[in-house]
């Protein structure tokens, strides 16, 4: 296997060794034999003998399988060219026998302007790699980065002021204040900040959540539907390097649900925006455009241009997690 300490690796018994143009340095899957680089690529494709270590083609969607052998950041490369990624991600609970594992040596990179979905069974460690993402839990080793920032490095003021300024939140209960119309919601982090919104973004974010119409309502005169809605449209606000959604439409019937998702998806497709959201249902799954399967804290697959019924059946072939395990 291959050390992080050595910047260089040939694939085992590998000769030649083939660079991208200008890439310097280079991993290679450990195993791999021989390790190609497509023709005047980046984005990179290894010839991996593990399954899967891929590069997604044409763009920057580069998401990497942890667990099943070292995997390793493309040629030259480096975290920032990520919207959010972790290395060698490691949350323990406990000590010695009582260790649990909700991460357990997860290295993954998210692409910007790309809906990523993290799907795992209960105890998988996907709310744990959404918390730790958020630097709202602190990995026990191993690196977080936010674009060019990792997040370990940072005091607690600098790291509340990086939540504030560069990510947005959809929680699963909404999370909006009662006594203030959805309006003053949309706008409450940048006024408790002391910063100007872009009157022409939010003019879009608002026309794009399709509540023109109820901004001077408050919560309570909002169906569950809308209340999310306003909380995806303040974080959208802010214009934010990346969206984090911790099982969005889990407070929400099918048809409201679906309305969310359809929303996360424009701010995708339409407003440029990076989206990864927590979920357990396939359904909301698929309105992505990759999903990263959790299991026992590791990083067990990933699937492309995902629909809810091939999402499902993948799940269904993972084994149950651990008795016991709580992530």
């Amino acid at each position: 296997m291959p050390s992080n300490s050595s910047p260089t690796h040939a694939a085992a018994g590998a000769d030649p060794t083939h660079f991208a143009a200008g890439a310097d340095p280079t991993y290679f899957a450990a195993g791999a034999d021989p390790t190609y680089f497509a023709a005047g690529a980046d984005p990179t494709y290894f010839a991996a003998g593990a399954d899967p270590t891929y590069f997604a083609a044409g763009a920057g969607p580069t998401y990497f399988a942890a667990g099943a052998g070292p995997t390793y950041f493309a040629a030259g490369a480096g975290p920032g060219r990520y919207a959010a990624c972790t290395v060698h991600a490691v949350r323990a609970y406990g000590e010695d026998d009582t260790e649990v594992r909700a991460l357990d040596d997860v290295t993954v990179g998210f692409a910007r302007g790309r809906f990523t979905a993290v799907m795992g069974s209960s105890g998988s460690g996907k709310s744990t790699l959404l918390h730790c993402l958020a630097g709202l839990d602190t990995l026990t080793s191993g690196q977080v980065f936010l674009g060019d920032t990792e997040l370990g490095s940072l005091t607690d003021k600098r790291l509340t002021r990086l939540r504030r300024d560069r990510i947005g939140f959809v929680f699963q209960a909404f999370n909006l204040l009662p006594t203030l119309t959805a309006g003053e919601n949309i706008t409450l982090p940048a006024a408790l900040a002391g910063t100007r919104l872009d009157p022409d973004w939010v003019a879009r974010v608002v026309e794009a959540v399709g509540l023109g119409d109820r901004l001077a309502h408050r919560p309570s005169e909002l169906s569950g539907g809308q209340q999310q809605r306003v909380a995806v449209a303040r974080a959208l606000a802010t214009r934010p390097e990346m969206i984090l959604a911790d099982e969005p439409t889990g407070n929400l019937d099918s048809r409201s649900g679906g309305e969310v998702l359809r929303l996360l998806r424009d701010a995708v497709d339409t407003l440029g925006q990076t989206v990864l959201t927590v979920t357990h249902d396939p359904v909301a799954a698929g309105y992505a455009d990759t999903v990263v399967f959790l299991a026992d804290g590791r990083v067990a697959d990933r699937m492309d241009a995902p629909t809810p019924q091939a999402v499902l059946d993948r799940m269904k072939a993972f084994d149950a997690p651990k008795a016991g395990a709580s992530r």
